[in-house]
């Protein structure tokens, strides 16, 4: 059985416009202490796999400040508040981003993005008949809307082209749910 560890101080260090940084003060069972960093998500996040009738998947390539580079991802993003529904919000962010609409959006799973210091959640979801609409992206936004099939998308992964975890964690599922 693992030992309780015990929290005895928790300061607030950063406060940003959807994270908050913490340093937690930290005691082991056997009486050391450690001072940990921790990061607060406050919407959660939801994600969407839009997959078009034959069978092909929209992705979406975009720049990411703490990479440093351009990634290909699922469309996602954070909740309008803290009681939006995750379906509503992935819905939503799939229309921003990629122009596709649909009323026909079925839940996939639930993921913790990085838990050894970050709480942050993301409801992933699948959406089928798919009717395209227009695009509303962010002004600080700049995103290219790309179509892949599944095979592909699984060899990028497989290959290391593909690594962001929600983009991972839903194709292997939407993956093996379809393919049984």
């Amino acid at each position: 059985m693992i030992e309780r560890m015990k929290r005895l101080d928790r300061k607030l260090m950063y406060q940003g416009s959807i994270l908050d940084v913490y340093k937690d003060t930290m005691e082991f069972p056997n009486g050391t202490h450690e001072e940990w960093d921790f990061v607060s998500h406050r919407m959660g996040a939801a994600a969407i796999l839009p997959v078009l009738p034959d069978g092909r998947i929209v992705m979406v390539r975009q720049y990411r400040n703490a990479l440093e580079r351009e990634t290909l991802e699922i469309p996602a993003g954070c909740r309008d508040s803290k009681t939006e529904d995750t379906s509503v919000c992935a819905a939503r962010e799939m229309e921003e981003e990629t122009g596709y609409k649909s009323k026909h959006v079925e839940y996939l799973l639930s993921l913790r993005t990085t838990v050894a210091f970050c709480d942050e959640f993301i409801d992933v979801y699948v959406a089928t008949d798919l009717e395209q609409g227009k695009r509303h992206l962010d002004n600080a936004e700049s995103i290219d809307v790309e179509i892949y099939t599944l095979d592909e998308l699984c060899q990028m992964i497989y290959e290391g082209e593909v690594q962001d975890s929600k983009t991972v964690a839903a194709i292997m599922a939407y993956s093996n749910k379809i393919k049984g």
